[in-house]
């Protein structure tokens, strides 16, 4: 099967190179073309400069934008030229609302199409160490499992279409709240005048220990804040999110109060910066007291 990529930031990009490692990727779009021409040399796949063309050259279809809007323009395109029997995957991060509209759009071109976003940041996307969860048809899944399986440890099947997305909504919250403890906590053993070093090591291996304290804990403490995961991107998730939850009544406090903190980041100029960059707003509660 030969399977074209369209979207080439910091995720996508990481997994269209593990995707003609293996063998499956075939040709590249971009929104920004010298992108992905450059990225097209490197790979020796073809570059498109119309999505149209991309997705009537190719058996799967992948995308990796960034908003449900950009989602459903980029559906719309393919949906123009695209085979029957085809199938899409759509491993950015949107509404489940937004992916059930995808895959109706596709549906009438008698189309696949999979929700399929992914957690384990820009490392796991340049590692093929993602972990990936899937909504939609499990025999169209199971088509494509060889080609994820080139850019993900992890494959879950979640359920039926949006289930993908709403599973994706619950590691965004999780996240959130990590995002808090982990950031509070170290702010916390810093006014300790703790070595944190020490103190992260210690931490990392106990009950306490996660995943964010130990990719992150370190350089957080040391004003650096390179993504990673972007700021910007995860306050935009989150607030997916929170609209998830009021269509179901739902209150999500600790997602409020994060949203209203990036919000605070953003606005000072480091939504670039990776999400612990919150450690910024907890270091000066610590210094104000």
């Amino acid at each position: 099967m030969k399977a074209g990529m369209i979207g080439l930031g910091a995720m996508g990009a990481g997994m269209a190179g593990n995707l003609a490692k293996a063998g499956f990727l075939a040709a590249i779009y971009n929104r920004t073309m010298e992108k992905a021409e450059t990225l097209a040399k490197e790979l020796n796949v073809a570059v498109f400069d119309r999505i149209e063309a991309l997705a009537a050259e190719v058996d799967v279809v992948l995308l990796c934008v960034s908003a449900d809007g950009d989602v459903l323009a980029v559906v719309e395109a393919i949906a123009q030229t695209i085979k029957p029997g085809s199938i899409v995957v759509d491993m950015s991060t949107v509404s489940s609302d937004t992916a059930r509209h995808a895959a109706a759009i596709l549906a009438e071109k008698r189309v696949s199409f999979l929700d399929a976003p992914v957690s384990g940041g820009v490392e796991g996307a340049k590692n093929g160490t993602l972990a990936m969860m899937v909504g939609g048809d499990e025999d169209a899944l199971e088509k494509v499992r060889p080609i994820l399986q080139a850019m993900s440890a992890r494959i879950i099947h979640m359920g039926i279409t949006g289930s993908g997305q709403a599973a994706k909504a619950v590691n965004q919250v999780m996240c959130a709240g990590i995002n808090q403890a982990v950031t509070e906590a170290l702010a916390f053993a810093q006014a300790q005048q703790l070595p944190m070093e020490k103190l992260i090591d210690a931490v990392s291996g106990g009950a306490a220990g996660n995943w964010f304290l130990q990719h992150r804990g370190n350089t957080m403490t040391n004003n650096k804040f390179a993504p990673g995961f972007k700021l910007a991107l995860h306050h935009k998730d989150l607030k997916i999110c929170r609209a998830m939850a009021e269509k179901a009544q739902i209150p999500l406090p600790l997602t409020d109060m994060t949203i209203g903190d990036y919000e605070r980041l953003i606005t000072a100029g480091y939504g670039d910066e990776d999400i612990s960059a919150l450690y910024r707003l907890k270091k000066q509660l610590f210094d104000n007291s």
